[in-house]
């Protein structure tokens, strides 16, 4: 499957036509696809600008509304490129630097996933009819955390 494209003039407008052709499609059909989707971000910054793309107003402004958009997103990420990481640290607060890398703000990433898990836990069983919950946890894990095992025995 092809790379998502998404220059600059979108991220400005906050256009997500690149994902038009994901959003049309029954949610049960993506569901199904598993995380398949790659997003790459084409936004200028200047050789001096030391900020990662995540760090960049105008990217997380565009993967702000995408995320509110389509909820749905993050499960349809590919894991292995850094689609998803990629998306929530643009949603999620963090730092980053180049000895420790990536580092999400562990309240806020606690939350996000909290709350993501139980929207998409519902989702999926409403959509599909059978929970997803081996796959949320895989994308929890993707993102460095760790579920509880009774956190599902709450939500049943």
């Amino acid at each position: 499957m092809e790379p998502v494209q998404i220059n600059a003039a979108m991220i400005r407008r906050l256009d997500l036509s690149p994902l038009e052709v994901w959003s049309s499609r029954p949610l049960a059909e993506l569901l199904e696809q598993g995380p398949v989707l790659e997003l790459n971000f084409d936004w200028p910054r200047e050789a001096t600008d030391p900020r990662e793309l995540a760090e960049c107003p105008e990217p997380r402004l565009w993967a702000l509304r995408a995320d509110a958009r389509f909820p749905w997103l993050p499960l349809l990420l590919e894991r292995d490129r850094g689609s998803l990481i990629r998306h929530v640290a643009m949603v999620v607060p963090h730092s980053f630097s180049r000895s420790e890398g990536l580092r999400f703000e562990p309240q806020a990433l606690e939350l996000w996933i909290t709350h993501r898990m139980m929207q998409l836990d519902d989702l999926c069983s409403s959509t599909l009819g059978r929970s997803m919950r081996g796959n949320l946890s895989q994308m929890a894990t993707a993102l460095g955390y760790e579920l509880d095992e009774n956190f599902w025995n709450l939500l049943n």
